[in-house]
C-alpha cells in the first residue's frame, strides 16, 4: 500500500458502516435532528460509492 492514488473500496465500506453506527447512536440519544439526517445520507453515499466501485 503506497500512496499512488487508488482508493480501496473497502475503505467506503468500513466507513459507511461506521456512519451507520454513528447515525444510530445519535438518533437513540437525540431523536430525528439535523445532525441524525446528515449522518443517515453519509452512509447511504458511501455504500453506493463502495457499489459503484465494486460492481461497474
Amino acid at each position: 500500500m503506497g500512496i499512488d492514488g487508488v482508493i480501496e473500496p473497502i475503505y467506503f465500506l468500513i466507513t459507511s458502516i461506521g456512519f451507520i453506527i454513528l447515525s444510530f447512536i445519535h438518533y437513540k440519544k437525540t431523536g430525528k435532528t439535523l445532525e441524525t439526517i446528515y449522518l443517515s445520507i453519509l452512509a447511504v453515499f458511501f455504500i453506493v460509492c463502495f457499489i459503484i466501485l465494486n460492481f461497474y
